[in-house]
């Protein structure tokens, strides 16, 4: 016999996916041409309700009454084409065997045409108490709307939700998970590549917005410094991009990544004579709606009326204008209503602000410091104090730092579309200064050096002035140093800053990206190198203020650019130019007399000697001594002891929490640093740093710093012995590690999928002693092996290598010397052509 509730059952299925299959078939048509708004997903809503109702109604009814709830995005009626279809299903009652029955009724079908359904199940009893513990799902409610079955329920369920209480508890999570969400991104809405759901200025924000008001004050929003309209306007454009962007991608994508700008600009119908320019005028409309919505959100924030027994510290207030008339006509006034926002640390009103949007036109730059007392105030405003990033991103919001510094506003909201920076360039600007405020509070214990720094500054505000204009020159897409330079020094005119004030930030204008080349990509370990850099500061102070200034810029590029190592590269540096500004380095190569090898003999272990100590270091580079501390040049004359031809000797540390040191030491052999590179990658590890020195008698000493991303040193006790026995046999030709990186090649998927020309470049001007070749290629497995395994073949010796990857890229400087010497000109031309060609086909 057929079994007709199968039959049933497929032919629900077969309708269900017809149905959807239409009315997602309705959108997609909407999306692609650029009218995916509110309209458009209102209607698809409407269809899913109409499908769901009809599951509800053909499910077995339980014993219970129950209700089918709406949530979230779907309770809005926002439902996107990849958006799961959230819901709460409710029942008065107790969940029993014929509940579970309807349940699978009503759900399975959804599942079996693949929708994704994110539900709740719950028993009305159960809201009797407040689930602290998922304020999510609390979030959620709050947008619920009755969808099938008993309507009483609903309005039960309502009247047992909707308290005072639960209102405020309610409010204080959702500032708390914004607050949470918005760290994430670094606090800021100027993403080049943005979150159009989670980002700030984004939707959450924009529900955030209206969830505030829908549980303290309806009308909030015509109170606030936006018209409704324009607030409308802004999710609906924010809707449009997510749209296109689940279009494009096929599934729940919201990040307009680069690869995704080009096309959401030609379905939205953005005009322009080339894709450039289509994304510019994109990515300047993201912008101006996602400030309507921070700044809605903002002062919902500080302005909402408190619901009864909440205690949330919402500032109601700011600084106003005692007369606005009056004020308006007074534009050299308006820098001291930011002043004592500072000063008393609170925000300028939105009445005030206000003020400032609307006459800030009428104004050119002279007219905001007519006197030496009001350019002397705009100055001293710079001083870096708490807030002041706030005040500053309050001002360029409504349209005063743009007009009293003109250079700036040629950077409002432009995009530079590279591998490092994630912000717009004005944003990143103003991150800087926010990085330099940071040094001025309560300091995290690993900058706390770089605070005293600042503290000891005779004119900080100086720093925060270069720091201002450092990047104004990116208006253009050419090498930008020099035009902020050129356009920096109108502004020093505007304001009559003169003599040794004025050049003081012109040189941290000239030479911003000076510091973080010598720290991340030269040896600083080279005496020349930093003698080359004391020549360049010249002085003291200006080390301090070019030091800061590297901090704060690399600091603002993304969240993960100034790591803990980078930060302790940029103080070595610091302290070794210090020194060198002081007191002078001593010979190049260490003698028996070597003063600095009193260090390490005063407190020698049991097991060294001196005369070990001096036999090991005896004719490596000075800069040996600075590069490693007393206990682990022990452990490297441990390490060389009594070594022959075949053996390889390693020690494996832990630098810190992220970073280890591996340390061999081995008679000089062939491809001997390519196929310690070689190993290390095999093993999943992403080198750092690579130092290679060898003494006159051809001990060679290759120390590694790397981080163990895939922490296989950390799950299998037998790593350490299994690393130091694969060295070993590759070492000594038994294994060829090649094949063990091409095993691997085809396991791991490849971390980015940037591609780009490689660039190879080589320079015989940077050192005394080497040939300095530097690589920019796309980040690969194995990448440095292949590299170092060419340098090999052409007999260089690499004495030093930096290694660093940023934003998919690898960056890649050796220290080369031939036969003891820099290569000639020839010899450079037949590596940088055998190193192209194998770039190229990594690619």
């Amino acid at each position: 016999m057929r079994d007709t509730s199968l039959t049933q059952s497929g032919a629900t299925g077969r309708t269900l996916a017809a149905s959807l299959g239409a009315a997602r078939d309705e959108l997609r048509a909407d999306v692609a041409r650029g009218a995916g708004g509110r309209t458009a997903l209102e209607r698809y809503s409407d269809r899913a309700d109409v499908l769901l109702r009809q599951l509800f109604a053909e499910a077995a009814a339980p014993k219970t009454p129950v209700a089918v709830l709406a949530l979230g995005g779907y309770g809005r009626r926002h439902l996107c084409l990849h958006s799961d279809i959230d819901l709460l299903i409710l029942f008065g009652g107790t969940i029993g065997a014929p509940e579970e029955a309807f349940l699978r009724a009503f759900l399975h079908p959804l599942w079996d045409v693949g929708v994704v359904v994110g539900h709740q199940v719950r028993e009305l009893r159960e809201f009797e108490q407040l689930e602290t513990d998922n304020p999510e799902f609390l979030l959620a409610l709050i947008d619920a709307r009755p969808l099938a079955g008993a309507r009483v329920l609903f309005d039960r369920f309502s009247a047992i939700f909707h308290t005072a209480g639960t209102h405020a508890f309610i409010l204080r999570s959702l500032l708390d998970l914004a607050d949470h969400r918005h760290a994430g991104f670094n606090d800021t809405l100027y993403q080049l590549e943005p979150d159009v759901k989670e980002a700030p200025g984004a939707l959450r924000d924009l529900s955030a917005t209206r969830t505030i008001a829908l549980l303290t004050d309806p009308l909030l929003l015509r109170k606030g410094p936006t018209e409704p309209a324009r607030f409308d306007d802004a999710e609906d454009f924010l809707l449009r991009v997510r749209s296109i962007l689940h279009l494009e991608a096929g599934r729940n994508q919201n990040v307009l990544g680069h690869d995704l700008q080009e096309r959401t600009a030609e379905l939205m119908g953005y005009p322009g004579a080339d894709a450039h320019q289509r994304v510019e005028r994109l990515m300047s409309d993201y912008f101006r709606h996602a400030r309507i919505v921070s700044r809605s959100l903002g002062w919902a924030r500080r302005t909402a009326p408190l619901p009864v027994g909440a205690n949330l510290g919402l500032s109601r207030d700011g600084i106003r204008f005692m007369d606005p008339i009056q004020a308006a006509r007074n534009p050299a006034t308006w820098i001291a209503a930011f002043q004592a926002a500072v000063e008393h640390h609170t925000t300028v009103s939105e009445e005030a602000l206000s003020c400032v949007q609307q006459h800030v036109d009428r104004y050119r730059a002279d007219d905001f410091f007519p006197e030496a007392s009001d350019r002397a105030a705009l100055v001293a405003f710079l001083r870096p104090a708490r807030g002041l990033y706030d005040r500053l991103s309050e001002m360029h919001d409504c349209g005063l730092l743009g007009r009293v510094f003109p250079e700036f506003q040629a950077i409002s909201w432009r995009v530079v579309r590279d591998f490092y920076h994630k912000y717009t360039v004005d944003e990143h600007t103003l991150l800087t200064i926010r990085n330099l405020e940071r040094l001025t509070g309560d300091v995290e214990p690993g900058r706390q050096r770089f605070a005293h720094v600042l503290a000891g500054l005779a004119s900080p505000e100086l720093l925060v002035l270069s720091l201002l204009l450092h990047d104004v020159g990116k208006w253009r897409d050419d090498d930008h140093a020099d035009e902020s330079e050129r356009m920096a020094d109108g502004a020093l005119a505007r304001l009559q800053i003169a003599g040794q004030a004025r050049e003081t930030v012109l040189f941290l204008i000239r030479h911003h990206v000076r510091m973080s080349l010598v720290a991340f990509r030269r040896d600083t370990e080279d005496p020349d190198v930093v003698k080359s850099f004391a020549d360049l500061v010249g002085t003291e102070d200006r080390l301090k203020l070019l030091t800061l200034l590297t901090l704060a810029d690399v600091g603002a590029v993304s969240p993960d650019t100034l790591t803990p190592w980078k930060e302790e590269l940029l103080w070595r540096l610091y302290v070794d130019t210090y020194n060198h500004l002081t007191q002078r380095y001593g010979d190049e190569r260490i003698g028996r007399d070597q003063a600095g090898l009193d260090r390490l003999t005063a407190d020698l272990p049991a097991d060294v000697t001196r005369a070990d100590l001096e036999r090991f270091v005896e004719g490596l580079p000075q800069r040996y001594l600075h590069l490693f501390a007393p206990a682990a040049i022990h452990q490297h004359v441990r390490l060389a002891r009594n070594i022959r031809p075949d053996e390889v000797h390693v020690s494996l540390e832990r630098v810190d929490a992220s970073v280890w040191s591996l340390a061999v030491v081995t008679l000089d052999k062939p491809t001997l640093f390519s196929n310690i590179c070689g190993v290390l990658s095999s093993f999943g590890m992403n080198i750092l740093r690579g130092n290679a020195l060898t003494n006159p008698n051809g001990l060679v000493l290759d120390v590694f710093h790397f981080t163990d991303d895939e922490h296989f040193l950390e799950k299998n006790e037998d790593a350490p012995a299994r690393i130091s026995e694969m060295l070993a046999d590759v070492v000594a030709g038994r294994v060829d590690v090649a094949a063990s990186l091409r095993g691997r090649e085809r396991g791991v998927q490849s971390k980015s999928s940037i591609r780009f020309p490689p660039v190879v470049r080589v320079s015989n001007e940077s050192s005394s002693r080497y040939t300095i070749l530097d690589i920019v290629a796309p980040n690969a497995l194995g990448l440095l092996h292949r590299i170092s395994r060419v340098i090999a073949d052409h007999r260089c010796d690499v004495d030093l290598v930096l290694i660093a990857t940023e934003g998919g890229k690898a960056i890649d400087v050796f220290h080369l010397t031939q036969r003891g010497a820099k290569l000639t000109e020839a010899e450079q031309l037949a590596l940088t052509s055998d190193l192209q060609r194998t770039l190229e086909e990594i690619r």
